[in-house]
C-alpha cells in the first residue's frame, strides 16, 4: 500500500494513463520546491445506483470519474489545481499554478506521513459482485416482500448503491500511496396507510465491506420490517407538545445530534481559526463526567474508515472528551502544523476537484453503565428521541435543531404516545454538561451517514449508547 523509494513503484492510476510516475515525482517536487507541504493526489471512482420504486425499475445510474488535485502549501496559503485529464502535460499546467502560493512559505518544510500498511478493508469491486440483473432481482423482492409483509403498505422503494473509489497519493519525497475504498449501502423506504392518513420511514445500511454482507435475507428483511414499524407508529402519533423537558436518546444513529453539534467543534480548522465555541478551552470540563468522545476511522469496515486519509496520514483512534475534559483535536497537516500538533487522519476531501480539510471519520460516544429502563423509569416528564432525521447547526456557537423521526412522550416514568413534530433545540455546549445519565448499550448506527462541510460531502460513522439528558427545549406542534 505504501511504497517509498529513490525510484518510485508505479502508481496504478498514472499507469492506467500512460504517464511515468518518475516524471510526475518530477513535476511535483519543482512545484513543491520552496514550500511547506503538498501532494499530488489522483482518483479514479466508478459507482452505480439502482432505484425499484412504484413495482418497477425506475433508475439505473453509472457514473466514471477520474482526475487529480495538485496542491502546494506555504504558510497558511494553498495553492491548488485540478483536473479530469490525466497527462504530464496538464500535472505540469496545475504545477505551474499551484506553486504560485509558494510566496508564503514559512520556510519550515513539513515531515512527510508516517507510512502504513494497515487494510481495513479488501480492495473489492462493488460493481462487479453481484451482477446487475441479481441486484435487479433483490430489489424486486424486497419489494414484494415488503407489500406482503403488512396490508398497510401501499408504496415500496428500494435502492442499492455501490462505488470503487482508486486512490494514489505522490509526495514530493518519493512516497507513493495507493488504495481501494469500496463502498456500499442498500436503503429501503415504505408508505403506509391507515384511515386516509399516510407515514413515510426508511431504513439503510451499508459499509466498505461486500455487498453480500449487506443483502443477507435476514438483513433486508429487518430493514423491511424496521421501516414499516416505524411508519405505523408514526400513524398513530399525536402531536408533540412544547417546552423545556428530560429528554432520553436512543443508542445508535441519534449520535448524529452530538456529531453535528459538537463535533465539527472540535475538527482543527476551526481552532487555528479561533471560531469554534470550544476554542481555548484545551484540558477544560466541557461535558458532565463519564462523557468520552473519540473519533476512530481505523475500524475495519465502517463507512467512515479509511486506511489512510487524503493526505497519506495513516487514521487513527483520537479521544476529544475524556471523562468530560477537552484533550484532543482532529487535524489535518495543516492545522495540526499551526497549532504545533501532530495530524490525527482528519485530512479528507470529496474528489480530487477538493482540498483536504479536518473532517470526522467515525465519531462516537463511549458506552457508560447505566440501564436505558432505568433513564425511562426516572423521568416523570420527558421525551424518548427514538430517531433523528436531519438538522441544522451554528459551528461558531454549537446552536442546533433537529428534528425527530420517531419520538414518544414519557409520562411517570413510562414511554407513552407516540409524537410527531417534535424537534430538539440547544446548544453543543450546553447540552454536553446536561447528560446524566451515559447507556451501556452502544451502537453504532447501521452505516448511511454522509456529513457536508463547506460544500463537501463524506461518508461518516456515528454511534452512541442511550443517554439521558436534563431540561432540553422541545419544540412541538400541538397548540
Amino acid at each position: 500500500m505504501t511504497q517509498s523509494a529513490n525510484a518510485p513503484s508505479p502508481s496504478p492510476i498514472l499507469d492506467a494513463a500512460g504517464v511515468d510516475a518518475s516524471e510526475a515525482l518530477s513535476i511535483l517536487r519543482t512545484a513543491l520546491d520552496g514550500a511547506d507541504d503538498g501532494e499530488l493526489f489522483l482518483e479514479k471512482t466508478e459507482s452505480e445506483a439502482l432505484l425499484f420504486d412504484d413495482g418497477r425499475l425506475k433508475n439505473a445510474n453509472y457514473d466514471a470519474s477520474e482526475g487529480f488535485g495538485l496542491r502546494v502549501v506555504a504558510g497558511e496559503t494553498a495553492g491548488f489545481a485540478h483536473a479530469n485529464e490525466i497527462s504530464a502535460a496538464a500535472i505540469r499546467r496545475a504545477g505551474d499554478s499551484a506553486a504560485l502560493a509558494k510566496r508564503g512559505h514559512s520556510g519550515i518544510v513539513a515531515d512527510a506521513p508516517l507510512a502504513t500498511n494497515q487494510r481495513l478493508y479488501a480492495p473489492i469491486d462493488p460493481l462487479l459482485s453481484p451482477s446487475f440483473s441479481d441486484k435487479i432481482a433483490l430489489l424486486a423482492e424486497i419489494d414484494a416482500f415488503a407489500r406482503a409483509r403488512d396490508p398497510h403498505v401501499v408504496q415500496v422503494s428500494a435502492s442499492i448503491v455501490g462505488e470503487r473509489r482508486s486512490i494514489d497519493i505522490l509526495r514530493g519525497d518519493g512516497q507513493i500511496l495507493s488504495d481501494i475504498r469500496p463502498l456500499v449501502r442498500l436503503n429501503v423506504s415504505v408508505t403506509v396507510e391507515k384511515n386516509g392518513r399516510r407515514e413515510t420511514a426508511s431504513s439503510g445500511a451499508g459499509g466498505r465491506s461486500p455487498f453480500e454482507e449487506w443483502i443477507k435475507p435476514e438483513r433486508w428483511q429487518a430493514q423491511v420490517d424496521e421501516s414499516i414499524r416505524q411508519a405505523m407508529v408514526n400513524l398513530d402519533a399525536i402531536d408533540c407538545p412544547a417546552g423545556e423537558m428530560d429528554v432520553v436518546m436512543g443508542a445508535g444513529w441519534p449520535g448524529v445530534l452530538l456529531h453535528e453539534a459538537i463535533g465539527h467543534g472540535f475538527e482543527g480548522d476551526f481552532h487555528r481559526k479561533g471560531s469554534s465555541v470550544f476554542t481555548g478551552k484545551m484540558g477544560q470540563r466541557v461535558a458532565a463526567p463519564g462523557v468520552t468522545i473519540v473519533d476512530d476511522g481505523s475500524i475495519a469496515d465502517r463507512r467512515g474508515s479509511l486506511s489512510f486519509d487524503d493526505e497519506g496520514t495513516p487514521t487513527s483512534r483520537t479521544v476529544l472528551i475524556e471523562d468530560g475534559i477537552m484533550v484532543g483535536l482532529m487535524h489535518d497537516r495543516l492545522s495540526a502544523r499551526q497549532l504545533g500538533a501532530k495530524a490525527t487522519g482528519n485530512g479528507r476531501r470529496q474528489s480530487f476537484a477538493h482540498q483536504p480539510m479536518p473532517r470526522m471519520t467515525n465519531t462516537f460516544m463511549e458506552a457508560g453503565k447505566d440501564k436505558f429502563e432505568d433513564m425511562i423509569s426516572s423521568t416523570k416528564r420527558g421525551l424518548y428521541a427514538a430517531n433523528f432525521g436531519g438538522g441544522q447547526v451554528d459551528i461558531t456557537n454549537g446552536k442546533f435543531v433537529f428534528q425527530c423521526t420517531e419520538a414518544y412522550l414519557i409520562e411517570d416514568g413510562k414511554i407513552t404516545t407516540p409524537v410527531r413534530g417534535a424537534t430538539l433545540i440547544g446548544d453543543g455546549a450546553t447540552a454536553l454538561t446536561k447528560i446524566e445519565m451515559i447507556g451501556d448499550d452502544f451502537a453504532f448506527d447501521p452505516g448511511v451517514g454522509t456529513c457536508g462541510k463547506a460544500g463537501q460531502g463524506v461518508p461518516v460513522g456515528i454511534g452512541q449508547p442511550s443517554l439521558k439528558m436534563g431540561g432540553l427545549t422541545v419544540g412541538g406542534t400541538a397548540v
